[in-house]
């Protein structure tokens, strides 16, 4: 349910609309709770062209959307399964990885779009919708927060669950925000010129010397492509000059030849995101008056986009908070506290991980990008 203006309280205030913020309303109705869902905008309010980035869901994720209900919503045909990756990585040749090999089964290339639009309508069955954000935030001496929208209405909330992605907008009002890297995203979504191939349903991953390139068929048929590398190491006019988009491709071995290949046409520039691994130092927060704080997805940790993790990510801390925060209104505090520990052994696990990957990767090591992530 959607509200033109704000309730004068709640219990829980989940603020942020991508798939984190979505899949804590379910888990707080799971818990007993209907949170108030605050959101900057409505749920298509992105033009055609800013696709939301990030088509790779693991197969860990599945467990955790099973528990939350939500398992149906990846038998829609919108999703495909992910049975192959082909790899250059750490040598010129192509590798394969099949699906069929892992216990775990295959992970899934999803409609980001359209897997954020299920996730919206489960959401909106459990949750009040109100479009704003905050101006002012305080805690309250007697526990809980007090807020100021933007337009002048006044809630207060016993809870607060930051989803709000990697601009962390209220964990960066009470915590610090660590960033390891700078690694950005040029990204694009290719559509097909000569229907007459047949593309190769797969993910392609390759390593460059200025970085590395993901590609990966989408099950609506358009080529989702992305280049990794530091903002310093890119081209000046990238995200402006669809030469210069061209010129990189033509770098690479295995991901050209694909475009090329297929027929998939390179005709605009790329957009550029942030792709960083950051963290907040602390995920959640309990004041000394009481007044209780989570921090979930990319607001809580993002990860280099090598790890494939962040949609996981994102589904298992909104899970794991919102359970955390109902424990939290009953008195239990020890569940928010094991929530903070999960996510920063979960950290530093990766970063154990992030190292190792990108040791395998020596033929380049002479050049800037590897030589700061070879250790």
């Amino acid at each position: 349910m959607t509200v033109e203006r704000a309730v004068a309280h709640a219990r829980v205030i989940v603020v942020g609309d991508g798939v984190a913020g979505a899949a804590a309303c379910v888990a707080l109705a799971q818990a007993g709770l209907e949170p108030l869902w605050l959101v900057r905008e409505g749920p298509d309010s992105r033009g055609a062209n800013a696709d939301p980035v990030g088509e790779s869901l693991s197969p860990a994720a599945i467990p955790v959307l099973e528990e939350m209900g939500l398992g149906a919503i990846l038998d829609s045909p919108r999703h495909r399964a992910s049975q192959v990756t082909f790899s250059a990585w750490g040598s010129d040749a192509l590798m394969e990885r099949n699906a069929f090999l892992h216990l775990e089964g295959p992970g899934r290339v999803i409609d980001r779009r359209f897997f954020e639009a299920q996730l919206h309508e489960a959401a909106d069955a459990v949750a009040t919708r109100l479009i704003g954000e905050i101006d002012q935030m305080r805690p309250r001496d007697d526990g809980g927060w007090s807020l100021m929208l933007a337009g002048g209405d006044a809630v207060t909330a016993d809870f607060l669950i930051d989803a709000t992605g990697r601009a962390a907008d209220l964990g960066r009002r009470l915590g610090v925000f660590e960033r390891v890297d700078q690694l950005v995203a040029a990204t694009a979504f290719l559509v097909q010129r000569d229907l007459d191939v047949e593309p190769t349903r797969a993910t392609l991953i390759e390593a460059v010397a200025q970085g590395w390139w993901y590609a990966t068929l989408l099950p609506d048929g358009r080529l989702a492509l992305a280049f990794f590398s530091d903002p310093d190491l890119l081209p000046k006019n990238l995200s402006r000059d669809p030469d210069a988009w061209r010129d990189l491709l033509r770098r690479s071995i295995y991901v050209g030849r694909w475009v090329d290949d297929a027929g998939f046409a390179v005709e605009t520039p790329p957009r550029l995101v942030s792709a960083g691994t950051a963290r907040l130092q602390v995920p959640c927060i309990a004041t000394s008056s009481g007044s209780g704080w989570a921090a979930i997805g990319d607001a809580a940790v993002a990860f280099d986009p090598l790890s494939s993790h962040g949609l996981t990510t994102a589904l298992w801390t909104a899970s794991r908070a919102g359970a955390a925060a109902a424990k939290w209104l009953a008195g239990d505090h020890e569940h928010l506290a094991a929530y903070a520990r999960s996510v920063d052994a979960g950290f530093a696990g990766f970063l154990r991980q992030r190292d190792a990957i990108y040791g395998r990767e020596r033929r380049f090591r002479d050049h800037p990008f590897w030589r700061r992530r070879l250790r």
